[in-house]
C-alpha cells in the first residue's frame, strides 16, 4: 500500500511539474515508465576525449529573440512574476530551484544549469558533434535541458552525473532522472555503467 501511495505522489508531483502547475519548468520531461523506456535505448560506453574539453566548443548564452540571451530567456521562463529592463535582465521576480527547494528573488542568486552538463555531454560523444550541434544542445530550449537552479547546488554538481551527485531533495529525484535521460536520449549520448545503474535507482522511487 505504501508503495502504491508513494507512486501516486510521485506521478502528481511530476503531473504538477511538467504542465506548469506548480513552478514552470523545462518543457519535455517523459513519464517514469517512457523514461526507463528510452534509458534501455541508451549506449552503455565509457567516456573518451576528456583531456581535450573546453567549455567554449558549446557557445552560449547566445540570443533568442531581441535582446533577450539564452539565460534572460529561461529566467523569464521558469520564475514568478519576472519584469525585465530593456536590456532583458530581471529587475524584480522570484525563482524555485527544485533541486533543492530553495526560492529566490534576486536573479543573481540563479544559474542556469544544464541537465547534461557540456563537459559530460562532451565525454559521452559531444566531442565528434560540430560546433552548430554544440551550440545548439547548450541553449536548447525544446526539451528539459536548462534549469534556473540555486548558483552554488549548480557549482557543487559542477559536471558529475547521477551516480556522483543527485538534487538534495529526494521527491525531484524521480523528474530529475526522467530529464536526464531524455536529454541523452534526445541527442544520442552513450552513458557509463554506473550511471545507468543510478538513473533506475532513482526511477525506482517514482
Amino acid at each position: 500500500m505504501r508503495r502504491v501511495v508513494t507512486a501516486a505522489l510521485a506521478a502528481l508531483f511530476l503531473t504538477l511539474l511538467t504542465t506548469g502547475t506548480a513552478w514552470a519548468t523545462p518543457p519535455g520531461i517523459p513519464s517514469p515508465s517512457t523514461a526507463a523506456a528510452r534509458l534501455g535505448t541508451l549506449t552503455v560506453a565509457s567516456e573518451s576525449h576528456q583531456s581535450t574539453y573546453d567549455r567554449a566548443l558549446f557557445p552560449h548564452w547566445i540570443t533568442i529573440s531581441g535582446t533577450c540571451n539564452t539565460r534572460e530567456t529561461v529566467l523569464k521562463r521558469d520564475g514568478s512574476g519576472v519584469v525585465v529592463n530593456s536590456s532583458c535582465a530581471p529587475t524584480s521576480g522570484s525563482w524555485y530551484s527544485p533541486y533543492d527547494g530553495a526560492t529566490w528573488t534576486a536573479s543573481g542568486d540563479v544559474d542556469i544549469d544544464h541537465m547534461v552538463p557540456l563537459a559530460e555531454a562532451w565525454r559521452s560523444g559531444a566531442w565528434a558533434w560540430s560546433t552548430a550541434q554544440r551550440q545548439a544542445f547548450a541553449n536548447d530550449l525544446n526539451g528539459p535541458q536548462l534549469w534556473a537552479v540555486t548558483d552554488n547546488v549548480n557549482q557543487q554538481k559542477s559536471d558529475q552525473d547521477p551516480s556522483t551527485w543527485q538534487p538534495s531533495l529526494p521527491a525531484f529525484r524521480c523528474a530529475y532522472a526522467s530529464a536526464w535521460i531524455q536529454v541523452k536520449w534526445a541527442y544520442g549520448l552513450s552513458l557509463q555503467s554506473s550511471e545507468k545503474t543510478a538513473l533506475q535507482n532513482m526511477l525506482a522511487s517514482c
